[in-house]
């Protein structure tokens, strides 16, 4: 079976296989990756409870697949190009033979340290190279690792480090982002002060080389330690099902959930995804400007890239410093060819104006991509003619931390592109669109609730610690089906268009935050009484926050009380997650039972009061008069 899809013809007849003999196709997708010992069954599953195995009792190693089997072929090749923050300081390029070298330094290292096969690491790290040596160097040995985004707030860290028990934490001394130096290793300290008794060691890169409190006990440099381990560490054997990381995401619940993700179907999918969807090419430089701290940059930074022996960039900095050519200059600079971005990143760009993309050579772009959240036609437009100059197919990407690697996706310069489409499932995936009720909507021209009606290989495990979190979140809403949360249409050609969350979910800068996580942020004030969060359409963000607030008296200074609201939601989540509208009312709508009825707020948070729907049945319908009239705009 042919690993890679050439033409749209070849597509259509994969996809088809695909559907009528998935394990057949999985299994010729696995063959092109290398097991220490095969696997009995492809497949094993049902969604009820849910229980899906993959490649049950085939034992692996992924960084065998990223690193060991190209070190004949393409040791002397870049794997990682880092790009530093500062322009004027210099790249790093790290051929497969020494990223080869440094994970296992880093893993004998972590092995010194008494981290073994089943431990959770976490991660709190800037994007520097360390960090992808670090991820890799966890699954070497078997550990499980847990990248937290370094703008999380302590809180957050301390929450998601005892939810999966992690028994060390990575991190650096200070982060370099835009003209900022961010106290990384202080972060770690206060929310280890806050309780995290899981937690014995913290291994800490001097990246800035700024000044950092330090406890003897628990703290370890960096570089005392990994430079002199053997630059020799043999592979853990795995068995498919192992887990290989945890990664942590908003729920509609205040509680972020671990997302689990196991050995042998994600490295499948990973490597499949990348491959196909990219279309990318021996020697080419694939650049993906998310953050490992997210699934995008696990997938399409670290494990995609490397299965496929590809040169991955990794840039630390942020898309506008020291000003807002910088992405350009640095796809001229390293001769990019594929170029992975956020809608939010694209609108950021294109509202700072056409003359930053000038002057730039971008002749070497063949290829562009799009994540995060559904690109809007107007950003699409601009992309495709300024950045691709008419020339390169965009790939507007849909998945979810839970579905591992890209779901719907135009395959480059195969499928016909059609603007705001992510257009149709890669071969092996299966959704369908339903009604509330969870019947099948059949035909074309139709909305419904996207589902996936048969399991992939990069699926959801579990949640740690919770499965039946797990059931109750994905598989419980509608019977034998994995419901992704979100809303979709199917035109005419059998194109999907995602139009966004039906759950209490925000998509902010392509990053779900939950309502009630920002809600139980802004209620830690002492004058707050009750308050309300949704999502609003934001020209840049996407999304943006909009909180309505109940306080427990009048306010005499709104602008003081409001700056205390964002530091509260800045300490307990991150900055991230600060509203972008604060609105202080009487009082919420809500039904006789007490619910708050968020459509209507979501309305006037939109702009749009004229179409309220019947609220003569609410507990209080004066209140929304009041509401609309205090809207903030």
């Amino acid at each position: 079976m042919s690993y890679r899809i050439k033409t749209f013809e070849e597509y259509k007849s994969v996809y088809k296989k695909s559907v009528e003999d998935p394990e057949g196709f999985w299994a010729g997708v696995a063959e092109h990756f290398h097991w220490n010992k095969p696997w009995k069954s492809v497949l094993e599953w049902e969604f009820k409870t849910p229980n899906i195995k993959w490649f049950k009792g085939g034992k692996t190693n992924i960084t065998y697949n990223c690193l060991d089997r190209h070190l004949k072929t393409r040791g002397d090749q870049v794997a990682i190009l880092w790009e530093p923050n500062n322009p004027e300081d210099d790249a790093i390029r790290l051929t497969y033979r020494q990223l080869y070298e440094e994970v296992c330094r880093t893993a004998n290292a972590l092995k010194s340290l008494g981290i073994g096969k089943g431990d959770r690491v976490c991660f709190y790290m800037p994007m520097v190279p360390e960090l992808a040596i670090g991820v890799l160097a966890c699954a070497r040995i078997g550990a499980v690792h847990s990248v937290v985004f370094a703008g999380f707030s302590a809180q957050s860290l301390a929450d998601r480090i005892n939810d999966s028990a992690c028994k060390a934490v990575l991190c650096s001394d200070f982060n370099a982002r835009g003209n900022k130096n961010i106290p990384v290793k202080k972060v770690v300290d206060d929310a280890l002060a806050m309780g995290c008794p899981s937690i014995e060691k913290v291994l800490v890169l001097r990246h800035t080389g700024d000044p950092v409190s330090w406890n003897a006990d628990v703290d370890v440099w960096w570089h005392d330690i990994v430079p002199n381990q053997s630059a020799e560490c043999p592979p853990e054997q795995m068995d498919a099902e192992d887990m290989l990381f945890i990664l942590y995401t908003s729920g509609s619940t205040g509680k972020p959930k671990g997302v689990v993700h196991t050995v042998g179907g994600y490295m499948v999918f990973a490597g499949y995804t990348f491959s196909n969807v990219f279309q990318y090419n021996e020697g080419e430089v694939f650049w993906c400007t998310a953050d490992v701290g997210w699934i995008t940059g696990h997938s399409y930074i670290v494990y995609g890239p490397l299965l496929n022996g590809a040169t991955s960039l990794m840039f630390e900095g942020v898309p506008t410093f020291p000003d807002a050519g910088r992405f350009w200059e640095v796809c001229e600079k390293h001769k990019v060819n594929i170029f992975y971005t956020a809608p939010t990143a694209i609108r950021a760009l294109m509202a700072a104006g056409d003359e930053w993309t000038e002057g730039h050579d971008l002749s070497s772009l063949r290829v562009l991509g799009s994540v995060g959240e559904p690109i809007n036609s107007e950003a699409w437009h601009w992309y495709h003619d300024k950045i691709g100059k008419g020339r390169c197919p965009i790939v507007d990407t849909w998945w979810q931390t839970e579905t591992g690697g890209i779901l719907i996706s135009p395959l480059a310069g195969i499928t016909p592109m059609k603007p705001t489409y992510a257009s149709l499932p890669l071969p092996g995936i299966q959704p369908c669109l339903v009604d509330a009720s969870g019947k099948e909507i059949e035909g074309d021209d139709v909305e419904g609730m996207l589902c996936m009606k048969f399991p992939w290989p990069g699926i959801i495990r579990t949640t740690y610690g919770d499965h039946e979190r797990c059931r109750q979140t994905y598989f419980a809403t509608f019977e034998d089906k994995y419901f992704t949360g979100d809303g979709a249409r199917r035109d005419e050609d059998g194109y999907y268009r995602i139009i966004g969350r039906v759950d209490d979910v925000m998509n902010v800068s392509g990053h779900r935050i939950g309502t009630a996580e920002v809600e139980n942020a802004i209620n830690e004030n002492p004058h707050v009484v009750e308050s309300a969060v949704v999502g609003f359409p934001h020209e840049i963000k996407g999304q943006g926050i909009y909180a309505y607030v109940i306080t427990d008296g009048p306010v005499s200074d709104v602008a003081k009380f409001e700056k205390e609201l964002l530091a509260t939601v800045t300490r307990i989540i991150g900055p991230i997650a600060k509203p972008d509208m604060i609105q202080i009312v009487s009082g919420l709508p809500k039904t006789r039972s007490g619910k708050i009825m968020r459509r209507i707020l979501r309305k006037i948070a939109e702009g749009d009061t004229s179409n309220l729907g019947d609220t003569s049945t609410l507990l209080n319908p004066e209140v929304v008069e009041e509401i609309k009239v205090g809207a903030r705009r």
